[in-house]
């Protein structure tokens, strides 16, 4: 699979499982230990967010860390589609089911058949199309466009949006049967500038794989570019975070990237005293990015070292400001 801006902060999209997720962010955190009960079961998952947090990792992730992981990861894409185009792209087609159809087509709900599908914005889907996915889902049946016969498959969902789904059914917008069938479990994941506490790790990985990516020895941020980047308010999430990153580092002429190479757009969100408070490494980054590549485990880990020296060693005072348990805190220092 062809990773997107917003998966570049796990080097292999395909291979990610939930293990490679860390953060500090305490709903994040949440969200994560939810999905790896979820893994292990074959519930229906819807993933909640805005756009670009990495629904369509988390999705991934899932999949590979459940006993489905070797089956396919199929996604799919529902907005801006006709019902014609929809019905074709899930279900698939027979030759001359309709103008330009040339030749027999699986879709994509047949070649998931003992995997995942990953439908993501759920909530663009026509009427008549979420008529025909909770057939699809309630007995495993669907039929191609042009067909005579029903056809079986036996599939795990993965549903994800960016709407408001109980707003849409109480606009009749979206059938309410089909929401309570793929929300087994529901996972919210947070937006970038929900996520103070991760910003620095984030920014560190990113860094470096736009770093590897280009073939370029990126040390660090000026401190100006470092206040720029963790004052912003993140409109477009980690999709966003990923594009202003290695278009910086592609601008960038020497190891360090000063504040003009940051393309970013839309509003700056001024720094607060309770912002950089909570993320107190605003100048660390500098030095987080070295002269080898850090995961980002060794990314959170720095950040972590830097939360502890900035209140003095005291790990409850800095469990508070990471937003994690002293006990969580911890088992990081242990794990390092």
């Amino acid at each position: 699979m062809t990773s997107t801006p917003a998966e570049n902060i796990i080097a292999n999209l395909a291979t990610a499982t939930l293990g490679d997720f860390h953060s500090a962010d305490a709903p994040m955190i949440r969200c994560l230990e939810l999905a790896q009960i979820t893994a292990k079961t074959d519930l229906p998952i819807l993933i909640l967010g805005e756009s670009g947090v990495g629904k369509t990792l988390l999705a991934q992730a899932i999949h590979n860390s459940s006993n489905r992981a070797k089956g396919p990861f199929v996604a799919f894409n529902a907005a801006a589609l006709s019902d014609t185009l929809l019905d074709s792209q899930l279900f698939g087609h027979e030759k001359g089911a309709f103008t330009g159809a040339q030749k027999t087509l699986k879709g994509k709900f047949e070649l998931a058949h003992d995997g995942t599908l990953f439908i993501d914005e759920v909530g663009d889907m026509s009427p008549s199309a979420q008529a025909k996915i909770l057939r699809a889902v309630e007995y495993g049946e669907f039929e191609r466009l042009g067909a005579d016969g029903l056809k079986k498959a036996d599939v795990r969902l993965i549903s994800a949006t960016h709407l408001p789904l109980p707003r849409l059914i109480g606009e009749d917008r979206f059938r309410r049967d089909l929401f309570y069938r793929i929300s087994g479990i529901t996972l919210t994941v947070p937006a970038l500038r929900e996520r103070l506490q991760d910003l620095p790790s984030l920014i560190a990985a990113e860094i470096a794989a736009a770093s590897r990516r280009q073939g370029k020895t990126i040390r660090g941020l000026e401190t100006s570019a470092s206040e720029r980047l963790l004052s912003y308010s993140w409109p477009g999430n980690l999709r966003e975070l990923s594009r202003v990153i290695h278009t910086a580092v592609a601008l960038t002429q020497s190891e360090i990237i000063p504040a003009e190479a940051l393309l970013l757009q839309g509003p700056m969100a001024p720094p607060t005293s309770n912002t950089m408070a909570q993320v107190s490494s605003a100048t660390p980054l500098a030095s987080v990015t070295g002269d080898d590549p850090l995961s980002l485990r060794d990314a959170e880990h720095a950040h972590i070292l830097r939360v502890l020296d900035g209140v003095g060693g005291n790990k409850r005072r800095a469990a508070r400001v990471l937003g994690i348990s002293r006990s969580r805190l911890d088992r990081k220092l242990a794990a390092a």
